[in-house]
């Protein structure tokens, strides 16, 4: 079966989980399909990988025009798999142009992220646009969480729940493993280390782990990877938290590079805790890195990550109280408690990488795309 994937990142340019995923998906789908990848960017050298350039111009209606590039490059597609609403608009006009199968791969969803007006104004209207448009056309949905297919189903009910499947993304534990060489950053082994890693962006919560920062233990170590914001209000919010953390004693390393796949796994080998403070996560595919490389998670309770971080085994989780100020006690408690007892959080940590080996493999999430392909071809088949 010849299948395109289009997807708005693939390496070398990839920002966020989405990107991981479909990465990672490519290259567990090619030796089981015939598949060609259709990117947003520049030309890419590897093989069966079609860049779109982006237009210059409103960055939502450069999307859908990429959009319109990939549903015309699909001729020869027999089915199309979109990821992200920037894609979603190309799936779905492959689906009416062409006559084949569209499947979408939802990572996030629009509604569930109001503060996305504040960064795209206008756009964000484009991007539920496209997305409610590719969901409630598409021929299957695929929920990275048994969380994200709720919300599915709540929030689109005339969605017919024998067509909308849970597909955990994978982690490559051979790529993501305990490394304890010297990282490049300079950051070394010896304080208690607490580790963020995420877009600085109001889903991901970093605002609210530096209001934990002050409460974490005397001669704790925060080092928080967070690269663009998405405005620069949230820019200024952040530097602000981050001088109020420093002032007050506690020892606080922002790196806002893009980190290589080793760096982040030495730098995830380091921590003694991981925290994902975010508040909205389908899944939180950094959370399986983590405890890939060896690490206990401390994580929000909320969204697909209960199904990642198995509470008092692999990491703790704390609930997602309203009231930032409740939350910086509550998640600066659990953090404390971990920190206290290294040798809790090291167990938890060995259990999490175990987790990671045994229930996330990307063979596994191959095998069920690979089959709800084959599925929708087959009835493809018996209507035509």
């Amino acid at each position: 079966m010849h299948v395109n994937l289009l997807t708005r990142e693939f390496p070398p340019e990839v920002y966020g989980g989405a990107g991981v995923h479909v990465d990672f998906l490519a290259r567990g789908l090619r030796p089981l399909v015939d598949l060609e990848v259709h990117c947003f960017g520049a030309h890419r050298d590897a093989p069966g990988v079609v860049a779109h350039p982006v237009p210059d111009g409103d960055p939502a209606i450069a999307a859908l025009e990429v959009g319109l590039a990939m549903a015309r490059a699909a001729a020869s597609a027999e089915l199309v798999h979109s990821h992200t609403w920037y894609a979603n608009f190309g799936g779905h006009l492959a689906k009416l142009r062409h006559g084949i199968p569209h499947v979408v791969t939802a990572h996030s969803l629009e509604p569930l992220r109001p503060w996305k007006e504040e960064q795209l104004g206008g756009g964000y209207a484009v991007s539920g646009f496209a997305e409610d448009v590719a969901l409630t056309s598409a021929d299957h949905v695929v929920a990275v969480s048994g969380a994200m297919r709720d919300d599915l189903l709540r929030l689109w009910p005339e969605l017919d729940p024998k067509r909308v499947s849970v597909v955990h993304n994978g982690i490559d534990t051979e790529v993501y493993r305990p490394d304890h060489r010297p990282n490049r950053l300079g950051v070394r082994a010896g304080p208690p280390t607490v580790v963020c890693v995420g877009r600085l962006t109001r889903q991901k919560g970093l605002d609210r782990m530096l209001r934990a920062a002050p409460r974490l233990l005397p001669g704790t170590r925060l080092v928080m990877c967070a690269g663009e914001p998405d405005t620069p209000a949230i820019d200024r919010e952040f530097r602000t938290l981050a001088a109020e953390v420093r002032a007050s004693g506690c020892d606080l390393l922002w790196i806002r590079e893009q980190l290589d796949v080793p760096t982040l796994c030495r730098l995830l080998t380091l921590a003694d805790v991981f925290v994902c403070p975010s508040v909205y996560e389908p899944l939180g595919l950094v959370n399986l890195e983590a405890m890939a490389c060896g690490t206990a998670v401390v994580g929000t309770d909320t969204g697909g990550i209960p199904e990642v971080v198995v509470d008092g085994l692999t990491g703790l989780l704390v609930p997602p109280d309203p009231d930032p100020e409740v939350f910086a006690v509550d998640l600066a408690e659990a953090v404390n408690g971990l920190l206290a007892d290294r040798a809790l959080a090291a167990s938890m940590g060995a259990a999490g990488r175990a987790r990671a080996q045994c229930a996330f493999s990307w063979e596994s999430a191959c095998l069920q795309v690979r089959d709800i392909y084959r599925t929708l071809l087959n009835q493809t088949q018996v209507t035509k």
